[in-house]
């Protein structure tokens, strides 16, 4: 019978993450607290090292929110302006 590997949510890990960065505890205490294998933390740590910058450059929820907005705009614009032509050119095909 095969064993199923076990699945973690984002909270779990990023709880592992922080306690392990804190330094406060081993490795070792880490991994008998959550029930993890050593190279499972340090994985996880990597990680999550390695993506802080973009997270870290990644715009604001307020600024993408603005842009989305100005995009929106932009392409409502142009649904009016292409339904102008399409009744334009309805009354010349179509008088």
């Amino acid at each position: 019978m095969k064993k199923q590997r076990r699945k973690f949510s984002k909270e779990f890990k990023l709880k592992v993450i922080l306690e392990a960065l804190k330094e406060e505890s081993t490795l070792k205490e880490l991994c008998q607290k959550y029930d993890l294998h050593p190279n499972q933390i340090s994985k996880w740590k990597t990680d999550f090292l390695e993506k802080a910058p973009t997270i870290m450059d990644a715009k604001t929820p307020r600024q993408s929110d603005e842009a989305n907005e100005r995009e929106k705009e932009k392409l409502y614009s142009k649904i009016g302006q292409l339904q102008m032509e399409v009744e334009f050119l309805k009354k010349k095909l179509f008088p």
